[in-house]
């Protein structure tokens, strides 16, 4: 099959399901998965597609929004290769501000006994994570609970952040490039993302390739404000390139 016959049958999919995602159309056509993303990549230039988190929705759906359960099945793998070259960067008995996210909750589900940290964070998922952990101070920031993330938003969460100055913050996005900067679909979850870059020292952004180029409802920052990105192998090296070269660290795990 060539390409834009290709790409026809992936459209026509989408428009019948709501939704593709990158691994099963590489198994349906028996490509790679990187075929895959740059057939979805010519579809959303095209604007007949929207590429969002591990595949693509039709055009006009902009507002779509993942539940807790498909985020954390979406991308496993590399999720976990993303966490695990997270540890990395905490602090040495520092402070960190875990943002809500499911490759950020993988972070925290990572997190060696032996660490001794202050972890300020949002997410009820991340809060449930580290609740016993020996040796993690644990501060909850309250406020108003998103069913579809469990994070929690609006003024309380605000005024939290404002209050504290964190080594570094780790952070999550729907989608992330060069031009559409930091998005996510709901404006409350994007002001409190807002809040806990602007209290830490350092932002690292944790975020599978799938999401480099999708741009959400509401923007939150600029790619610039990231001191590190790591991501994984599906990002394209000139890509990775382009992001260095404006000034954001790369980490391709």
């Amino acid at each position: 099959m060539y390409g834009p016959e290709r790409q026809q049958e992936i459209l026509r999919l989408a428009r019948d399901g709501g939704r593709v995602d990158v691994l099963s159309l590489a198994e349906v056509f028996q490509v790679t998965a990187e075929t895959i993303r740059r057939d979805l990549k010519a579809l959303d230039r095209a604007g007949l597609l929207r590429r969002v988190h591990g595949g693509a929705i039709p055009a006009g759906r902009l507002d779509f929004e993942p539940d807790l359960a498909e985020r954390e099945s979406t991308a496993a793998d590399e999720k976990d290769r993303i966490a695990h070259a997270a540890l990395a960067e905490l602090p040495a008995e520092g402070s960190v501000v875990l943002d809500a996210g499911s490759t950020v909750a993988r972070l925290a589900a990572s997190l060696p006994l032996e660490s001794e940290l202050t972890v300020v964070t949002h997410s009820l998922p991340t809060a449930a994570r580290l609740a016993d952990h020996p040796g993690i101070q644990l501060h909850l920031v309250g406020g108003r609970v998103r069913h579809r993330t469990r994070a929690a938003v609006d003024a309380w969460a605000l005024r939290a952040y404002a209050e504290i100055r964190a080594d570094v913050v780790f952070l999550a996005a729907n989608g992330f490039g060069a031009e559409s900067g930091l998005t996510t679909p709901d404006l409350a979850e994007a002001a409190v993302k807002r809040a806990a870059v602007a209290a830490a020292r350092r932002v690292v952004l944790l975020a599978d390739s799938g999401k480099h180029g999708q741009e959400h409802f509401a923007r939150f920052g600029d790619l610039t404000d990231v001191d590190l990105l790591i991501t994984d192998t599906g990002l394209d090296p000139e890509d990775a390139a382009a992001i260095e070269a404006a000034g954001t660290e790369v980490v391709r795990a």
